[in-house]
């Protein structure tokens, strides 16, 4: 049965760091399970564990850690990349091996999946498939894990494991972003999962079951895709090289703007953010520029202390759920 479960929900447009965030979570050894909740290959966390660079793209990184790891019925996988980054994981001498699992629900990415989605030209996708599998799964045509027999050893049902066995204590990391969800993002300019809070109850999860939500933002913003985001500041590139604003999937470099804080706060509402994380406050710090947008007005603040306090009224004040905001830099721990 479950014990509780967190959740750690993206509250930009992805790429925000909450793959270290889950990372430095598990350190505590609380968590039996850890579940990826949504996306597939179009997604990316980089990670370092025990000094070593380390970029997921399926799997759940409890695996570093011996936890043991499912991709939940919210997501989507293309067999041959997961067998690669499984290769990949135990050449860094990680085990995977009665650690990694698969839910039979999740959905596979064929090859006609990812040679449709390389046409795009519009949207921005990362070209992996996953528009093209998600359209199949709800139009109830798709290929499931369950009819997979390669994947059979890693095969597992989220309900028989959750609520059929020992108390379990369970940490959902997502994909992508709330601003890239399918229904709350900027359409069309969105992924094809959702990406909030809901994704993850979705996985088996009932909600009085949600202990803490974890929501994990920039000091900035960033996107990868085709519509126009970034703003015209001289500084942008300068974050953009400081801070390694590049796509962990495909390279891309990211587009920047301020962070808005209307923006921030609406997702937070929605998502029942408790604990709020802004990573690489540093990133602003080394070229001492401080700037927020609020209201439709951009901001500038005297130094790092200044614009923490005004971000931090500005949560406390709209936002009632949130118990705590911890700015954290590029290395960091919970």
């Amino acid at each position: 049965m479950i014990n509780y479960a967190d959740v750690i929900v993206d509250l930009q447009a992805g790429d925000t760091g909450k793959g270290k965030v889950a990372h430095s979570l598990l350190k505590s050894g609380e968590y039996t399970h850890v579940v990826r909740y949504n996306g597939g290959g179009n997604a990316g966390h980089t990670i370092y564990h025990n000094g070593k660079k380390i970029v997921t793209h399926f799997i759940p990184c409890g695996v570093l850690y011996g936890i043991k790891s499912i991709i939940g019925p919210g997501c989507v996988v293309n067999i041959d990349k997961l067998v690669s980054e499984i290769n990949e994981l135990k050449n860094e001498g990680i085990e995977i091996y009665g650690k990694l699992f698969i839910d039979k629900r999740v959905h596979i990415i064929t090859d006609k999946h990812v040679e449709e989605d390389s046409k795009d030209t519009e949207i921005g996708t990362t070209k992996t498939g996953n528009g093209p599998c998600y359209r199949d799964k709800y139009y109830r045509k798709g290929l499931q894990a369950k009819d997979i027999s390669f994947l059979s050893p890693m095969m597992i049902d989220v309900y028989e494991e959750f609520h059929m066995s020992q108390k379990v204590s369970i940490l959902f990391e997502g994909a992508q972003g709330f601003e890239l969800d399918i229904d709350w993002g900027d359409y069309p300019y969105v992924t094809s999962s959702h990406c909030t809070i809901g994704s993850a109850i979705l996985n088996g999860v009932p909600p009085q079951k949600i202990k803490n939500v974890f929501g994990v933002a920039k000091a900035y913003r960033t996107y990868v895709g085709a519509k126009n985001f970034e703003g015209d500041s001289e500084y942008f590139q300068k974050i953009r090289e400081v801070g390694n604003e590049f796509g962990a999937t495909t390279g891309r470099p990211r587009q920047i703007n301020w962070i808005d804080l209307n923006d921030l706060i609406k997702s937070i509402q929605i998502n029942g953010v408790n604990k709020l994380i802004i990573n690489k406050i540093d990133v602003l710090e080394s070229i001492n520029i401080f700037k927020t947008i609020y209201n439709g007005l951009e901001l500038s603040h005297d130094n790092r202390k200044h614009m923490e306090e005004f971000i931090e009224d500005a949560i406390y004040t709209s936002c009632p759920s949130v118990e705590s905001i911890i700015f954290s830099t590029t290395p960091f721990d919970i």
